[in-house]
């Protein structure tokens, strides 16, 4: 198996546990009665951290879905795809990066959100409400784990990214690219365009 295809099928898994993540959280309410006909609706609209969850989970998911089309389309082609530039695999990484750690920074807010909803703050006076709603709080702590598998995946996503963009340079020379690669009849022809221009 080739690692076109693991990062295909590790994006399709960190996709899937992104878009569950998502509704966990987005659909996840429990009412109840308070006192007599008071009744209290809990959903992910009352904490800030798990709003924003929400719709980081979305995006992330929505990414991965590009980068699942562009996976598709390089394993189901019948010819040698090259890309054209080893400028392409600094973008994905730099994407990659950066995708995994705002996924990892949204749960961790959501997590201590939640903690503060699970035990209460005392000195502050909130009240801890896992005690009444606890179906809600079940599901949500079910959709954080969730979110951490999917953080893992994309770590894992960003591990392969930067390996195919470091593939391309020298083990002995700094960010020299390799001479194979230098010798590519593309990047040669854009190296010549380059230097005519740079010349007028």
């Amino acid at each position: 198996m080739d690692i076109v295809r693991i990062e295909f099928l590790l994006r399709l898994l960190a996709t899937l546990l992104l878009v569950l993540t998502a509704c966990l959280v987005g659909f996840d309410s429990q009412t109840k009665v308070v006192f007599l006909t008071v009744h209290i609706k809990a959903n992910y609209k009352y904490l800030d951290a798990l709003s924003v969850l929400v719709w980081i989970d979305a995006a992330a998911a929505s990414y991965n879905v590009l980068q699942l089309l562009r996976s598709f389309f390089i394993t189901t082609s019948k010819g040698d795809i090259k890309q054209f530039s080893h400028k392409n695999y600094w973008f994905f990484f730099l994407l990659d990066q950066a995708v995994v750690y705002i996924v990892f920074a949204a749960n961790s807010a959501a997590i201590e959100a939640s903690v503060i909803a699970l035990i209460g703050i005392k000195s502050l006076q909130w009240m801890k409400i896992c005690n009444r709603f606890t179906r809600f709080c079940i599901q949500m702590g079910a959709a954080l784990i969730l979110g951490y598998l999917a953080v893992v995946i994309l770590f894992l996503i960003s591990s392969i990214s930067a390996f195919q963009l470091f593939r391309l340079y020298s083990p002995k020379h700094f960010l020299k690219l390799k001479t194979k690669l230098i010798d590519d009849p593309y990047i040669v022809h854009q190296n010549v365009l380059q230097n005519d221009l740079q010349n007028n």
